[in-house]
């Protein structure tokens, strides 16, 4: 076997853009990837990029060569997926028309939040950014219910139990108070499903808006709902090194 040319056929399908490493892993196991003609429904298996034939859902795929990173400001009522079941809007329909490139989000956001999302057809890129240990911060703008008091904002601070885990330590600052509600500012570092709701919930203080408009030190700025542009080569640099511990 050429070892110079082979590699994991999950490594494979990230590096051609089907989606990262550890979602690879899932695709392979679901039977959706064939080798040669051949379904493969374990991991493990190393394939050559010049000789092997790889097809995901009955479609070859290949290494792409230019690498894509977008920043979209997706609005409320907008799925985080490439594709969806029931036929919702999804952030790929946002620019399919635009990007011909096969490309995916970088992790999701909830159907009712907006705000920033990374899509690239970049699968390092992805799984070191979505990776729990790198712990990259993740800022959010909240209207809340009520008004958070200190011994509110210190428990939330500290981290909360919630379900079976307890959060990490999270940073929130009130930045407006109005009569029956307030705008907060959210920054954890790690990104369960529907973290910031629950933890505003959990403190008594339930979400009404919610608008991530952050990724480290990336921001979304005045970009318009619905909107996106290409990353600066600066945002990219800085978010490899983020993604791969090395802050």
């Amino acid at each position: 076997m050429d070892k110079q040319n082979t590699i994991r056929l999950q490594k494979y399908m990230a590096l051609s853009g089907v989606a990262s490493r550890r979602k690879s892993e899932e695709i392979i196991l679901q039977g959706r990837v064939k080798v040669n003609s051949q379904t493969i429904r374990t991991l493990g298996v190393k394939v050559n990029q010049q000789k092997d034939k790889i097809e995901v859902d009955g479609k070859e795929i290949k290494q792409k060569q230019k690498k894509i990173y977008i920043m979209l400001n997706k609005p409320v009522a907008v799925v985080s997926t490439v594709n969806d079941q029931f036929n919702r809007e999804t952030v790929i329909d946002l620019i399919k028309n635009e990007i011909k490139e096969r490309i995916y989000p970088v992790g999701r956001l909830d159907y009712d939040t907006e705000g920033l999302i990374l899509l690239t057809n970049d699968g390092e890129f992805t799984n070191g950014i979505t990776h729990p240990k790198h712990h990259i911060d993740k800022t959010y703008i909240a209207v809340v219910k009520g008004i958070p008091t200190e011994l509110e904002k210190q428990r939330f601070a500290k981290g909360l139990k919630i379900e079976d885990y307890k959060t990490a330590p999270a940073e929130i600052e009130v930045v407006k108070t109005m009569d029956r509600s307030s705008k907060i500012k959210i920054t954890i570092h790690e990104g369960k499903n529907r973290q910031v709701r629950k933890m505003c919930e959990a403190i008594g203080h339930p979400v009404i808006k919610l608008k991530r408009v952050a990724i480290g030190n990336v921001h979304l700025a005045h970009l318009h709902s619905g909107s996106w542009r290409h990353l600066k080569s600066e945002e990219v640099k800085y978010l490899l090194k983020e993604s791969r511990g090395t802050f």
